[in-house]
């Protein structure tokens, strides 16, 4: 396959040619089981593609995939894909009120789910949904709906699929790299969700981006933790595997620091793409209490060189606990909090931040590896056939709305022409509604959601995503928000109560309450000395329960908005 980017290809050459090139290739698998060869995988695509041809499924019809990862997932999508039918893949955290409204306004005939989802759709009233399978093979809904298990329907498929090959094989329908593959619901920070329409060429080109920039072996194992209905693990985590004969490993549990451990021993992937929030806890959890637990380390840590020998040092331990073989971390999906990305510096640890989203399938900017012109804090360089510029910037501090274009940039919203104009720029160019400069050395820096900036009295902008990482960087800190409230700025901060409870053992309850007060006064003090006076925090107050997030788990502000939050 060319190296080329922007070369004309759908997800279906893809397939085929990564069956042809790396046939006996481990291709995907749940992680420490046996994962299916290419060929297989192959196979199976062929002949569900096949079925759902015979069974009356054609190219434009929408069917949706509400399921955890599993290689059934895959077969499942460019089964669909196969038939030029657009694949409707749903977030499995999802209530059942979205997933009622995304089946309604997809109007799909035929459902994948597992035994996970399913209950939120006993009470779908949708006529035209004639077929559910479980990609788990799970049988338990059977006395609530009819329900086909994955393996049946499968085997049913492999019997057409020999049939028909005596036959001369199935006939599918032309697909091209501008027909329609994907329909993503957005689950955004602002709370309006919307259908994002990527083509073939869309997620194939930003596929094909990502893997002239990382060099990949085939055999590679990629470990997959986050879900595949969201696009930044569909395109990096799994079309771009595919595309370079790589194995993947789905996680298949909720990828706790243990559970990472364990699993990544065995495996030793090669490439992972995790958002900041699990990197986050693993640094609080098991690098800072190192350092902080240490009067020398604490003390070595206050001078620059000191601070990086030992940073090396924890970022080797760290290396081995994601299995000794790591070559790439991906982080994307939110904002890296700095001090994170700083000791992820100074440990040469083989991370890279990726900025981008869906309406893009999802890649912009990212990289590329071992580019020493990279400043931390950045989200480095435009990916490759992706141009990056910036709309009005401020006269003083560059910062702008950030627009980008290329073959990546969706065909716009599903039954939505006024928000794709207000979008899509006439020339193609999308308006991403994200805030950020580009430095004299071509990098991309973030500085948050046009929606989110605080414009104060006396006209200063707040970047509250600012505040909020200097919040979180404390040990005892789970997450934060910054909010606006009557002229003024409140601090909401969700403990880490294992901190607190390790660090109050025998205390009473009030005490307990004492003890976190003095520690969110301690916090504002300290604060507002590094914040400008129109930036500072009026009051930090605790929340008692996390906040609502999105499958990236950025918060959903959109819930807090107003200054009012039940603690």
């Amino acid at each position: 396959m060319p190296d080329d980017v922007g070369m004309a290809m759908t997800l279906n050459d893809i397939i085929d040619a990564s069956q042809n090139k790396f046939s006996d290739l481990p291709a995907v698998g749940m992680a420490l089981e046996v994962p299916l060869t290419y060929q297989v995988f192959y196979e199976r695509i062929i002949a569900l593609a096949g079925r759902l041809l015979k069974e009356g499924i054609k190219k434009g019809d929408h069917i949706a995939i509400l399921a955890e990862n599993s290689p059934n997932w895959g077969a499942a999508y460019f089964a669909i894909v196969r038939l030029g039918a657009v694949a409707v893949p749903i977030l499995p955290d999802l209530p059942e009120a979205d997933v009622h409204h995304i089946l309604k306004e997809m109007r799909v005939p035929l459902l994948f789910t597992t035994e996970r989802q399913i209950e939120k759709i006993y009470e779908l009233n949708q006529r035209g949904l004639k077929r559910i399978i479980t990609l788990d093979d799970s049988v338990a809904s059977l006395d609530v709906l009819a329900v086909e298990t994955f393996s049946a329907y499968l085997a049913g498929a492999m019997e057409m699929w020999k049939k028909e090959e005596a036959k001369g094989g199935f006939v599918f329908a032309k697909v091209c790299e501008d027909d329609l593959a994907s329909i993503l619901y957005t689950s955004g920070t602002s709370g309006y969700s919307k259908a994002v329409m990527l083509s073939h060429k869309n997620l194939a080109a930003n596929a094909q981006s990502a893997s002239v920039m990382i060099h990949i072996e085939p055999g590679a194992v990629f470990l997959s933790i986050l879900p595949l209905s969201h696009a930044y693990e569909f395109t990096v985590g799994f079309i771009l595997p595919l595309l370079r004969g790589a194995r993947i490993a789905y996680a298949g549990k909720t990828p706790t620091p243990a559970i990472l451990q364990k699993l990544c021993s065995q495996e030793k992937p090669f490439a992972m793409f995790m958002v900041p929030l699990v990197l986050e806890k693993i640094y609080k959890k098991r690098v800072l209490p190192k350092i902080n637990n240490s009067f020398a380390l604490s003390l070595l840590c206050k001078v620059g060189l000191g601070r990086r020998f030992i940073h090396k040092r924890i970022g080797a331990k760290l290396l081995e606990f994601f299995g000794g073989n790591l070559q790439l971390m991906g982080i994307g999906g939110a904002a890296l909090n700095p001090e994170v990305e700083q000791f992820l510096d100074d440990a040469d640890f083989p991370y890279l931040i990726g900025y981008g989203l869906t309406e893009c399938a999802p890649l912009l900017a990212g990289g590329p590896p071992g580019d020493k012109t990279i400043v931390v804090g950045s989200t480095g360089k435009p990916v490759p056939g992706v141009r990056i510029k910036i709309i009005d910037p401020d006269p003083q501090t560059g910062v702008g709305e950030i627009y980008g274009y290329g073959p990546n940039v969706m065909r716009g919203y599903y039954n939505d022409p006024d928000a794709t104009a207000e979008t899509i720029t006439d020339d193609g160019w999308l308006a991403t509604g994200d805030l950020g400069f580009i430095d004299d050395l071509g990098n991309l820096h973030i500085r948050g959601r046009s929606k989110n900036v605080i414009v104060m009295s006396n006209g200063e902008n707040v970047y509250p995503e600012a505040i909020e990482h200097k919040i979180n960087a404390y040990p005892w800190v789970v997450e934060s928000l910054v909010v606006e409230n009557n002229g003024r700025l409140d601090g909401w901060v969700y403990p880490d109560y294992e901190y607190i409870d390790a660090a109050t053992t025998g205390h009473s309850r009030l005490q307990c309450h004492e003890y976190i007060a003095g520690l969110l006064a301690e916090m504002r003090k300290e604060l507002n000395e590094q914040l400008s006076s129109a930036a500072r925090l009026s009051r930090i107050l605790e929340r008692r329960e996390p906040f609502v997030k999105t499958a990236t788990h950025k918060i959903k502000r959109y819930l807090y908005s107003g200054g009012s939050m039940m603690s």
